[in-house]
C-alpha cells in the first residue's frame, strides 16, 4: 500500500500468490480488524450526510478519522484517485469523487469506505437517505440492501461463485429493479482488489467454488432503470445512462467451514 500511495499503481501480484487465496488464522484476524475499522468509519460518516453539507466535507472527515486510527485510506491515489472515500449521489452509482456540491434534501448517497491497517485492507459501503426521500427511493435502498444479503446467503464452502449473481438478480427483478452487471465485488487482503471476481448478475460468470479461508466483497449496485451505465471523463465516476437512481451496499465476508462470516459488522 505504501507503493500504491506513492505512485498510484498497485504492486504487481505474484500469480503464485493469487493461487493462495486461502487466508490463515493470523491473516484473518488482521483482515477482521481492518474491516471493523472500515465499518466504524462508515457508520461515523453517515452522520455527516445532511442537507447543505458537501461530499468534500465527508471526505475530509473520513480521511482524518482513518489516519487518526493509525490506518491509511485505501482509495487515496489508488490509480490516481484523488480522494479518501467514494461518494455516489443519485444517478452516480459507483466511484463518485467527492466535490463541493451541497447535498440536497431527498438525495441518495452511497458512501464506500476502504482502509489499510496492519498490512490488510477492509472494505464496506452503504447508501443513505438525506432528509426526506420519496417512497421509491426508500424502497430502492431497502431492496438494494436486501440484494447484498441475498448474495451473501448464497455463499459457503463448495458453493459456486456464480450462485451469488443468481441470488442477487432474482431478488432485484422480483421488485422491478435492475442490477448493474459491470460493477463487481473482489477478493481482498494484502491487496486491495484481486481474485475472485464477484459478479452480481447472471450475465457473467466466474469459475470455481468457494473454499474456507477465502475473503471477498459482495457489493451489488441496484438501479431503478435499465442498469446500463457509462463512465464520465474523469475516468472514475460511473453514472446510469438513463439518469435513474442507484443504491449499493457492500460487505467483506470470510468463507468458513460451515458457511460465511460477515467481517464488516
Amino acid at each position: 500500500a505504501a507503493a500504491t500511495a506513492a505512485t498510484g499503481q498497485p504492486k504487481p501480484r505474484n500469480p503464485a500468490h493469487d493461487c493462495r487465496r486461502i487466508h490463515g488464522r493470523g491473516q484473518i484476524e488482521l483482515i477482521r480488524q481492518s474491516c471493523k475499522l472500515a465499518k466504524f468509519v462508515l457508520d461515523s460518516a453517515a452522520g455527516r450526510l445532511t442537507a447543505g453539507a458537501t461530499t468534500d466535507d465527508v471526505d475530509r472527515f473520513v480521511h482524518d478519522l482513518i489516519v487518526d486510527n493509525g490506518a491509511y485510506p485505501s482509495p487515496l491515489n489508488y490509480r490516481g484517485f484523488r480522494k479518501s472515500v467514494c461518494t455516489s449521489v443519485n444517478n452516480v452509482v459507483c466511484h463518485g469523487v467527492p466535490d463541493d456540491r451541497p447535498l440536497l434534501d431527498g438525495d441518495l448517497v452511497s458512501v464506500d469506505v476502504s482502509v489499510y491497517l496492519n498490512g490488510f485492507h477492509g472494505d464496506c459501503a452503504a447508501t443513505y437517505c438525506v432528509g426526506d426521500v420519496d417512497d421509491r427511493g426508500v424502497e430502492l435502498t431497502t431492496v438494494a440492501e436486501r440484494c447484498t444479503l441475498e448474495g451473501m446467503r448464497a455463499c459457503g464452502p463448495g458453493k459456486g461463485f456464480a450462485d451469488i449473481g443468481k441470488a442477487v438478480e432474482l431478488f432485484a427483478r422480483r421488485h422491478g429493479l435492475s442490477v448493474v452487471s459491470s460493477i463487481t465485488g473482489h477478493g481482498i487482503g494484502t491487496y486491495f482488489h484481486g481474485p475472485p471476481v464477484i459478479f452480481h448478475s447472471t450475465l457473467h460468470g466466474y469459475p470455481g467454488v468457494m473454499k474456507p479461508g477465502m475473503v471477498f466483497t459482495v457489493e451489488p449496485v441496484i438501479c431503478q432503470g435499465s442498469g446500463d451505465v457509462e463512465m464520465l471523463g474523469d475516468g472514475w465516476t460511473i453514472v446510469t445512462v438513463d439518469d435513474s437512481r442507484g443504491a449499493q451496499f457492500e460487505h467483506t465476508i470470510l468463507i468458513t467451514d460451515s458457511g460465511y462470516d460477515v467481517l464488516t459488522v
